[in-house]
């Protein structure tokens, strides 16, 4: 909302510096956040009058002119502006004035000619960019009376950054009241008296969709002026609040809209037929708008409509075919309330928004709509003439918002704030703010004003009375509780340690949306019907993610763009799926999920080591680290999102509990990365779980050591295996671990060597060579069994 400090001053007029204004709002919420002059700084400048005006003898562009600036005397000014003419009032710098810029104005000779000053374009003030020409002023602007003064250029432009629940300050009207409560002053408000009726002229008005549209208002005006220019105070205003000057009956609805926040519409009343209608709209319906938009129409849009066709989108913009030109005589000027929930995001469906869009989604002050309507109507009288017809209104009582009264306590107030605050005070505060009430022993019965819809609950009127009186007049004191050190379960690892563990390995942590692209759940989780969002915030971000896989491969092509070769990311968050039993939002589940991801050289670049690119084994390795001491199984799984060989489901005592392996060849082609990232996602809650230390005995006596190299299968997987001997291991057996892989020459076509090293050890005694012998027989045999095994010689 932006506006200029001294129109506000014409409403309530403080004791305070404009600074000051400015700290009182923002710390009442409603926060300033820019101020700037109207114009630069610069001295020596009055109103003129151009007297005569004369072809200069040497310079055919240049004008020689008279020109009384009220000092008594006629000067001489040198001028080349095309729009220098006898009787033209504009700015002229007398000798000595100081433009802006630091230029000084002196007495010269101009092609031979004697300049007594300069007389001034726009552009020269540093009002507008307008150079085209001199500054034309009202015909009667005072001579000689100083330019700054005349054009208030002294004036200070605000700009308050409201929140969405404070529609009530997105006019004058509404600012000055919240400054009368904040200081004390009186407000002045521009009310108008009815205007008399002179004219029989009248439209009716049918609510055909009540709880849309509970209140319209209208009047037909006849004979009027449209070509009347908008008077200088007016368009300098709306110019200062951001809205340029269009016509005097369009500048007229944008002013008043200014001063109470009641947007309005004028139709030309020639080009209506029959009533005026609020309704819904019809399946394949059209409008063409005043900004030359054809919209099609759906059936949740809220429309004016005449008995023949849509004339506007109910607060939105009005219809291009009825709209009011500089041939208008007679006019419908329109004054509603539509509901909030009739209007919010209608505009943006379409690519666009409005002022009256915007004010009417946050909700506008029913209670103001037919004193804008008078305001509006005095206003056009005095400025385009004419005669005015009764006023028009069609009212649904009972489908207007609701006023019910909130109980506010005395006590509750205290406890909240922290402060004792004593019922006159918090009288005195309500009453500020133009809140009726009632008192109820120690608590009062307060009924929302009309202008404030965002007066619900006990706290709402808590908050303002926080405001009025001052937060900087409420104590900080330091909270005092009783604290107690909690206990950690030791078989929960906490998060941090998990986040910990993978930054020491080289792992940077990213935080995505848990809203992504409809195609990241086709591609990465095979999920076809994914949950929609009602209202996403942008439409690639229209689905709740079930994997962390998309936003980790977005980081990727984010960092490859900016010429990172070596990238290793990872994320937690909540993933979420539909569930009839899901807690805690019935329906839903939301686990918690652990992913990362290895991109490019799986270590830094270095000379000590050939650089290679991070594979399944890589990212493999850092699972195992994680799930330490817990022993992961890994099968070959296949997952939509990886690479139909080179993926594994991750299993901790039978359970899956995530996956592994290379991204999919073809996503990685689809979303521009040259080489296809090592990833994991696993379930945050299995991760979290530890085991207890307990107490184990160290043998005293030296291990045996027996290699066994086998020829089985090529297909055989080596899991099998290694279950097969773990679970058939004789109890000297500690440890069975693979050391070599080899095919190739001597070994024949489909089959590969799998060498195993076996460590032996009791803790009671040596082992002897016999024992020894007779475990690794036993292995052996079972190899051979199981798998048709042959010893490797």
């Amino acid at each position: 909302m932006k506006f200029s400090e001294s129109w506000l001053r014409g409403f309530v007029n403080p004791v305070v510096s404009g600074d000051d204004l400015s700290r009182l709002l923002t710390m009442a919420g409603l926060e300033v956040e820019a101020e700037e002059a109207v114009a630069p700084a610069f001295s020596g400048v009055v109103v003129a009058e151009v007297l005569e005006v004369a072809r200069h003898p040497g310079a055919d562009r240049l004008n020689v002119c008279r020109v009384d600036a009220g000092d008594g005397q006629i000067r001489q000014i040198v001028c080349g502006a095309p729009n220098a003419a006898a009787g033209l009032k504009v700015p002229c710098a007398l000798p000595g004035a100081r433009l802006p810029g630091g230029l000084e104005i002196g007495i010269a000779r101009v092609r031979g000619v004697e300049s007594l000053g300069m007389l001034c374009s726009a552009r020269e003030l540093g009002v507008s960019d307008d150079a085209s020409g001199l500054l034309a002023l009202a015909a009667d602007a005072p001579v000689g009376r100083d330019i700054r003064e005349y054009l208030d250029l002294d004036d200070r432009l605000l700009t308050l950054k409201l929140t969405p629940n404070r529609a009530d300050c997105l006019s004058l009207a509404g600012i000055a009241r919240e400054v009368s409560a904040l200081t004390g002053a009186p407000a002045v408000y521009p009310f108008a008296a009815p205007v008399p009726v002179n004219a029989e002229a009248r439209r009716e008005i049918v609510l055909d969709a009540p709880d849309a549209c509970p209140l319209y208002c209208g009047r037909v005006f006849t004979g009027v002026d449209a070509r009347a220019p908008t008077p200088d105070w007016m368009k300098r205003r709306l110019e200062r609040s951001g809205i340029r000057s269009i016509s005097a009956l369009v500048d007229i609805t944008n002013y008043v809209m200014l001063e109470w926040g009641q947007p309005l519409h004028a139709f030309d009343n020639r080009k209506l037929e029959g009533a005026i209608h609020a309704r819904m709209a019809r399946p394949g319906e059209k409008i063409l708008l005043l900004n030359g938009q054809t919209l099609e129409l759906a059936d949740d849009v809220l429309l004016i409509a005449d008995d023949r066709r849509p004339v506007a989108v109910a607060g939105v913009m009005g219809g291009e075919e009825t709209g009011i030109g500089l041939d208008t005589t007679e006019m419908f000027l329109e004054s509603a309330f539509f509901a909030p929930r009739a209007v919010a995001g209608r505009a943006r469906r379409h690519g666009f928004d409005s002022d009256a869009s915007y004010r009417f989604e946050r909700g506008v002050d029913f209670g103001a709509s037919r004193q804008a309507l008078e305001r509006a109507s005095q206003l056009i009288l005095e400025i385009c003439g004419g005669e005015a017809g009764p006023p028009c209104e069609a009212e649904a009582q009972a489908s207007l918002p609701a006023r019910p009264p909130v109980r506010l306590r005395q006590r509750r107030v205290g406890k909240v704030l922290g402060i004792a605050l004593d019922a006159a005070r918090i009288a005195e505060l309500l009453a500020r703010l133009g809140f009726a009430f009632s008192r109820d022993g120690d608590d009062f019965i307060v009924t929302p004003p009309t202008w404030r819809f965002d007066i619900e609950i006990e706290e709402d009127l808590i908050e303002e009375i926080a405001r009025l009186h001052g937060y900087d007049e409420i104590p900080a004191r330091p909270p005092r509780a009783g604290l107690s050190m909690q206990p950690r379960p030791e078989e929960t690892r906490p998060l941090w340690r998990i986040r910990q563990i993978l930054t020491d390995r080289g792992f940077q942590e990213v935080v995505n949306f848990a809203f992504v692209e409809e195609s990241w759940e086709s591609d990465f989780s095979a999920n076809t019907a994914p949950i929609r969002l009602a209202n996403p915030i942008a439409s690639p971000m229209s689905v709740m993610r079930s994997t962390l896989i998309g936003g980790l491969i977005a980081n990727v092509a984010t960092n490859l763009k900016r010429k990172q070769g070596r990238i290793r990311l990872f994320e937690t968050g909540r993933c979420f799926f539909r569930d009839p039993a899901g807690r805690p939002v019935k329906g839903f589940r939301q686990p918690w999920k652990l992913a990362a991801l290895a991109y490019g050289g799986a270590l830094p670049e270095q000379w000590g080591t050939a650089a290679r690119a991070a594979d399944f084994y890589d990212i493999k390795g850092e699972v195992e680290l994680l799930l330490a001491p817990f022993t992961a199984r890994f099968e070959k799984t296949a997952h939509p999102a990886l690479h139909p060989g080179r993926g594994a489901r991750i299993l901790v005592d039978g359970r899956e509990i995530g996956i592994l392996g290379e991204l999919h060849p073809g996503w990685a082609q689809k979303y521009d990365l040259p080489l296809a990232p090592a990833l994991f996602e696993i379930d945050l809650d299995a991760l979290r779980k530890a085991h207890l230390p307990g107490h184990a005995e160290v043998s005293r006596f030296p291990a045996a050591f027996r290699d066994l190299a086998i020829v089985v299968d090529q297909k055989l997987e080596l899991q099998a295996i290694l279950d097969g001997l773990s679970s058939h291991r004789p109890a000297i057996v500690q440890d069975i671990r693979l050391f070599d892989i080899y095919t190739g020459k001597g070994i024949d076509l489909g089959k590969k060597s799998l060498a195993f090293r076996i460590v032996m050890q009791d803790t009671q005694r040596t082992l002897q060579d016999a024992e020894v012998d007779a475990a690794f027989q036993r292995l052996v045999e079972y190899l051979r069994q199981a798998f048709a095994a042959q010893l490797r010689v």
